[in-house]
């Protein structure tokens, strides 16, 4: 798998080939967002990755955005409809999106499709996915000297892989300071649900936990319901630091900006090549800040370091030994969990209490 890095270096040659490479009409580019564009949340940084290719191509591209749209058969019909009203490079923001846009780029070998989440892969059609979990360890880190009950509560909405792993990368992150704690989590199974998220969190703090993750969550439901608490709360994608002024933990912030720039680079050069996206610190998507200042000097340094060494490679989230909920060895010391592994990851980690949805 390239790196943003890799792909971005294979398509220097992309700036040469513009003039070209762009046909006298515009460049259509369709975004499908799984909930409505807000100022913060997943949906408004995928839109924010689309301005970067419009700020890049200026009027030599035009950008057609259809928010809120659940994944089903509407989803199914409104990608058709994207096609065939012109869209030539799709960016399809959901996970349930995956089959449907598959079979949609076999059908249009001409048209480019990247898509949020999935895993399937064809030649004009390239999944791409965060690595949260680096991320949420150090959130994790920064939890652990923070709390007092030793419980850590998370708001999650659909139990597929990249939310899993990021539940673990917290837990991990948090046990590596203080193996004692223990996390809970409530799998809501939406994307954009304010209320239940809100229940959710209440019911989280009501249990004991006095740090709340508000994992992938497109609204700052969990993030008010921390502040108002007294709980701290850091959530995915976007900062929401406005709504939780003194309680807000941080953000793993995801920037799309390189690997859709990236992309439309190489749709207009004409080599595309469609293949797993798998993207983190070392690629500048995955970005932590915001930390609360209530972290400790020597916590603050001890995270900054273990971020370095993740994002070099000298370290990795799920180097072993590691353990799953039955206490079962699932990896041995010496040894890391393989790409594939954490991108199919069906298990929690010890320390995560809350079964897997069946």
């Amino acid at each position: 798998m390239k790196s943003v890095s890799k792909t971005l270096a294979s398509m220097a040659v992309a700036g040469l080939l513009f003039n070209t490479a762009v046909s006298a009409e515009p460049l259509e580019i369709g975004l499908l967002t799984p909930s409505p564009i807000a100022d913060v949340g997943w949906s408004k940084a995928l839109v924010d990755g689309v301005e970067a290719v419009k700020a890049k191509y200026g009027d030599d591209v035009n950008v057609n955005i259809i928010e809120n749209i659940q994944e089903g058969p509407d989803a199914d019909r409104i990608m058709n409809k994207m096609v065939g009203d012109g869209n030539k490079f799709l960016v399809l923001g959901s996970f349930g999106f995956m089959n449907a846009g598959l079979k949609l780029a076999k059908r249009n070998p001409d048209r480019t499709f990247i898509h949020a989440s999935g895993y399937k892969t064809a030649k004009n059609f390239s999944p791409f996915t965060a690595k949260y979990y680096e991320g949420a360890y150090l959130m994790g880190m920064a939890a652990a000297e923070l709390t007092k009950t030793k419980k850590l509560g998370v708001v999650s909405a659909f139990a597929i892989p990249e939310l899993i792993s990021t539940i673990n990368g917290f837990t991990l992150g948090a046990r590596s300071v203080d193996p004692e704690i223990t996390v809970d989590v409530i799998w809501i199974n939406s994307w954009f649900d304010p209320a239940k998220a809100q229940d959710s969190a209440k019911a989280l703090l009501a249990g004991g936990a006095d740090i709340l993750f508000s994992n992938a969550q497109d609204t700052p439901s969990v993030v008010t319901v921390g502040e108002e608490g007294g709980a701290y709360v850091f959530n995915l994608n976007g900062s929401m630091k406005d709504y939780a002024p003194t309680k807000y933990l941080g953000v793993v912030k995801t920037d799309w900006a390189p690997f859709f720039v990236a992309s439309v680079d190489a749709h207009l050069a004409g080599n595309f090549e469609g293949q797993n996206q798998w993207l983190g610190m070392k690629d500048d998507v995955v970005v932590v800040e915001d930390w609360n200042s209530d972290i400790s000097e020597d916590m603050m340094a001890r995270i900054k370091s273990t971020e370095a060494e993740i994002a070099s490679g000298a370290k990795h989230v799920y180097d072993g030994p590691l353990v799953n909920q039955a206490g079962e060895e699932v990896i041995a010391a010496g040894q890391t969990l393989e790409d594939g592994a954490i991108l199919g990851m069906d298990w929690h980690v010890e320390g995560v209490n809350s079964p897997l949805p069946k």
